[in-house]
């Protein structure tokens, strides 16, 4: 009978292991579901933000087309500064913005662009000056920027002695 108490006490402490196992393999699972689900959530934050980003950089390149006067060394025609935060809507999203960086003559391609169909004649070209810009939209609430990077043409200017 000594023998079978033996094996009988060296199974309670089996037991005790297994359970402690089972716990871990319960608490290694559970903690697997909150990161898979708190990680789906912070991608979705982080699009919110992207997506708020892009739309203030698109507000910021708007501004630039409709303003842009052909002088990269003075503000836009409306008076927006260039290299200034400006929030696109102060009352319902304040954390939301743009800065338009100075516009720079390009360092490849054509700085002049012809316009067919343009010339008065007399041998005059016209067409547009090319400069590049870049906008940059961020979101603070959301901790995000996005930054675009395009052209925009000034004219009808005179390029025949300048094009040549």
């Amino acid at each position: 009978m000594r023998y079978s108490k033996r094996i009988l006490s060296s199974q309670k402490g089996f037991v005790l292991v297994v359970a402690v196992l089972a716990c871990a393999i319960l608490f290694a699972l559970t903690m697997l579901v909150i990161n898979l689900s708190t990680s789906d959530l912070r991608i979705s934050s982080k699009l919110v933000g992207e997506k708020k980003a892009l739309t203030s950089a698109e507000a910021g390149l708007h501004r630039v087309i409709q303003n842009f006067s052909g002088d990269p060394n003075a503000a836009l025609a409306d008076g927006t500064p260039y290299d200034t935060w400006i929030t696109v809507d102060s009352t319902n999203d304040a954390a939301s913005g743009y800065k338009i960086y100075r516009p720079q003559v390009p360092t490849t391609g054509p700085i002049f662009i012809p316009m067919t169909g343009y010339s008065i004649g007399g041998g005059q070209t016209w067409g547009q000056k090319r400069f590049t810009v870049e906008v940059e939209g961020r979101n603070t609430a959301y901790d995000t920027k996005v930054e675009i990077q395009t052209a925009v043409g000034y004219g009808p200017v005179e390029i025949s002695t300048m094009y040549q």
